[in-house]
């Protein structure tokens, strides 16, 4: 039985006496004040005055027996409500507890008990004890209101609300676990069943049928063979829509093992070998888990194919909500024999050109001979199309200087070249912009250009590194070409009238190949020589192409210190280093040095680094045996199989070299 609280001495049984008495004194005393001080009758003022007494004595009568009513029913009732609260709270269902605001258990319930698995008491402890968080991080944000703070306990989850109770000014806090298993539970089953889609490719059948056609057959029915058993192990459905394209539907609890496996098909894909020489097929794929219906995640899944075939083929382009990865990407793409792209990308170009207000043409930041004579190649074109054009460029770069230099005596280049912010100006509605030699918006020579720009086609030989948000008119990246000047002598082959292009142009532009393929010593094939033939005959001079090359001493010094320290790592990659405060011309240098540190024995691939004010440039060449762009691209790089550079932002070079290591690693370690 409950205890009845204590009362005080005045008690409420008490009180009506101490009321009548006190107020027939008052009333007496007021009736001798009236004698005293009055002719009034005294028989007549104690009628009156009694009057009163007897109202008042009434009056404390009925309030005192309604307060002993209402009194006499709490106490009869309290004891049963207090118990019945709490037999509610404790039957509850829910685990709950209630804490101090450092989250001191105070209270809680069975059913919390039965979660923690505890047989002692939690009172005197902290909610620490057994839940995950802290009271300050079940408590953190307003969103504990409304949603609840997500939590494991004992295998099991649930969502923790917090609610604040103040007594008495101090804060205490009710938590809530709602338990959601079962809820977690079926939205994994269904995330595991969630459809991908994939978009495969043979992606260089047409080049392999140029030299070999009667094992063709034979090599992709065996092909065909592997992808159906590899989608009946996924438990998926494969259909082949076009000549060696498929669609591959499978579930997305699949799709971990692939990602585990680095995707293991395209190494037994590559082990089917056709010709003498045994030349490998390759498959390029796009997958897709992106998008709320399976419309979307088709769309996706093609543009990321798009994207696998414009960073070279033989890999995986896979588009998740956390953005673009790649697997593969190890073989150099064979070079494609055929212009008939050529052919039609050249007529595509002339028809945007010619429907265009002006033309804005750019290449990369520090552009180099290829950037450069491809962006002359463009600007001939827009000639020649009856259009104006504009070439963006920093006058103030060397490689910008010397090529100024040799075409600065055509009167038609007076005015054509201009920079960035004179550039901006001219942006219309109707202006095309044209970026050659790079497809990283990041990177071109005016971002703010690109920007601003509604209609924007790119041209590149790079293997595409980043998906850009905007909707391109015309993106023309083909990583098996040496150069971008080899793309646009294309072209211009295509489009132009036989001495069309002047000589100080075609020298220009044969500067470019020969700096990308180094003398025509790498990355060449049948259609690099077919464009440098067409050069040739537009009047480009060898002669004089090359004392482009030429450096001064100064430069020539600078290109001697990276020879001064050279480490070889890992017995096949050498890096070479300058170890103090470089200048912008050092990186034309470091690029120079890499270049000639292939030509050392059993060196596959070469780095030179310089740091320039607060970033280490990196250039990176390779041999063919290894892809230099995966390496720079784990760097925030990117680049060509065999040609690449990063820029990473510190101020030390044995720092970037550590990160370079580390990249090496994890490109060596991955096969």
């Amino acid at each position: 039985m409950s205890k009845q609280p204590k009362r005080s001495p005045l008690s409420l049984s008490h009180l009506p006496l101490a009321v009548c008495l006190g107020g027939g004194l008052l009333l007496f005393a007021v009736h001798i004040l009236i004698c005293s001080l009055t002719q009034a009758s005294p028989a007549v003022s104690g009628l009156a005055l009694l009057a009163v007494y007897v109202m008042l004595v009434a009056g404390v009568f009925i309030f005192h027996r309604t307060r002993l009513a209402r009194l006499a029913v709490r106490d009869t009732h309290l004891p049963a409500l207090g118990n019945l609260m709490m037999e509610m709270l404790t039957g509850i269902d829910a685990p709950f507890l209630i804490t101090d605001e450092l989250g001191g258990v105070i209270w809680y319930n069975r059913a919390l008990l039965f979660l923690t698995g505890r047989r002692d008491s939690l009172y005197g402890g902290n909610i620490t004890a057994f839940c995950p968080l802290s009271m300050n991080e079940l408590i953190r944000d307003e969103r504990i209101k409304e949603e609840g703070v997500p939590l494991s306990m004992n295998g099991r989850h649930f969502r923790a609300k917090t609610y604040r109770m103040p007594v008495s000014g101090k804060n205490f806090w009710l938590t809530v676990f709602d338990e959601e298993t079962a809820l977690v539970a079926m939205a994994a089953e269904a995330a595991a069943q969630r459809t991908v889609v994939a978009h495969i490719m043979l992606d260089n059948l047409e080049e392999l049928a140029q030299y070999v056609r009667e094992s063709l057959r034979s090599a992709t029915n065996e092909v065909d063979r592997i992808l159906k058993g590899w989608a009946a192990g996924m438990h998926g459905v494969l259909t082949e829509t076009d000549r060696n394209r498929y669609v591959l539907i499978f579930p997305a609890e699949q799709l971990e093992a692939c990602i585990a496996d680095r995707f293991a098909i395209f190494d037994e894909i590559r082990n089917v070998r056709i010709g003498e020489n045994g030349m490998p097929i390759t498959v390029s794929m796009g997958i897709s888990a992106l998008g709320d219906t399976l419309e979307e995640r088709a769309k996706h899944a093609n543009a990321a194919l798009d994207t696998a075939l414009q960073r070279g083929g033989d890999q995986v382009a896979l588009k998740t909500e956390e953005g673009v990865s790649f697997y593969g990407g190890r073989t150099k793409m064979v070079q494609k024999r055929t212009k008939v792209r050529a052919r039609i990308i050249s007529g595509e170009l002339c028809s945007m050109i010619a429907a265009a207000g002006n033309v804005l043409i750019m290449g990369h930041r520090y552009p180099d001979f290829d950037a450069i004579g491809a962006c002359v190649g463009v600007a001939r074109l827009c000639m020649f199309c009856g259009v104006k054009a504009k070439i963006v460029l920093n006058r103030a770069d060397a490689n910008v200087r010397t090529c100024l230099s040799r075409i600065s005596e055509v009167e038609e280049y007076e005015d054509v070249f201009i920079d960035s912010a004179s550039a901006l100006d001219l942006v219309r509605s109707d202006t095309l912009l044209i970026v050659v030699d790079v497809n990283n918006f990041d990177i071109v020579e005016a971002p703010e250009i690109a920007a601003n720009v509604q209609t924007i086609a790119v041209i590149d030989h790079h293997r595409k590194t980043v998906d850009t948000d905007r909707k391109l008119a015309l993106a023309y990246i083909e990583p098996s070409a040496s150069s971008a000047c080899e793309l646009i002598a294309e072209i211009l082959e295509q489009c132009l009238p036989q001495g069309g292009l002047l000589k100080e142009e075609a020298n220009l532009m044969m500067s470019g190949m020969l700096l990308d393929t180094k003398q025509f010593s790498a990355n060449t094939g049948t259609r690099t020589f077919s464009a440098a033939l067409y050069l040739r005959s537009e009047g480009a001079n060898p002669g004089e192409v090359q004392s482009f090359f030429k450096a001064d001493l100064d430069e020539f010094v600078r290109e001697a210190r990276f020879a001064s320290n050279v480490v070889i790592y890992r017995n096949m990659i050498a890096i070479a280093y300058f170890d103090g405060e470089g200048q912008d011309s050092d990186r034309v240098a470091a690029a120079k040095a890499a270049n000639k540190l292939l030509t050392v024995r059993r060196v596959a691939a070469s780095f030179a680094l310089v740091r320039i004010g607060d970033t280490v440039h990196i250039s990176a060449r390779s041999d063919g045996s290894l892809n230099v762009q995966l390496i720079m691209e784990s760097m925030g790089g990117g680049g060509h199989f065999d040609g690449a550079g990063a820029q990473v932002e510190t101020h030390s070079v044995a720092d970037a070299m550590n990160l370079l290591k580390s990249a090496i690693d994890g490109y060596l370690d991955a096969d």
